[in-house]
């Protein structure tokens, strides 16, 4: 019989525990924490603005957009239930999202024609700009010293 006691690290598990909880919590967002703030889009074309944002589930109900003092928000939220059953456990999981964008008009929008169509998971809102608005180019002069 050998005479050295080994001593008990408190922290040898501690590097195991890190690497379950980084797993659990992977396979818990899978993906989907991106997925919280839809990607939007916006594109200028001759006389309006377009603006392209994916659609939480596809499901255009659950956007609302406004425009208020010139700032247009796109906002949404939605609430994603799950529930896993296997033996005598069961799991549950709840989660609301919930995700704003916004953005300033030029001056002159007029709001009321601004129009927003919904299509294979993406909502579309045409704003109109105004007319005789125009581009304007400035030029870029250097600096001497």
């Amino acid at each position: 019989m050998s005479g050295v006691v080994a001593r008990p690290d408190p922290f040898a598990e501690l590097g195991e525990l890190r690497g379950t909880l980084h797993r659990m919590f992977d396979e818990w967002l899978d993906g989907r924490e991106s997925a919280r703030i839809p990607a939007i889009d916006v594109v200028g074309e001759e006389g309006k603005l377009l603006v392209h944002a994916d659609l939480p589930r596809n499901e255009p109900e659950l956007v609302k957009i406004e425009v208020e003092d010139q700032l247009l928000t796109i906002a949404g939220e939605h609430e994603e239930r799950q529930e896993k059953r296997a033996g005598h456990h069961v799991w549950r999981e709840r989660r609301d999202r919930s995700f704003s964008h916004s953005m300033t008009l030029p001056a002159g929008v007029d709001a009321s024609r601004i129009v927003a169509t919904a299509r294979d998971g993406v909502i579309e809102v045409t704003i109109p700009l105004p007319t005789g608005a125009h581009r304007e180019r400035i030029a870029i002069t250097p600096k001497t010293a």
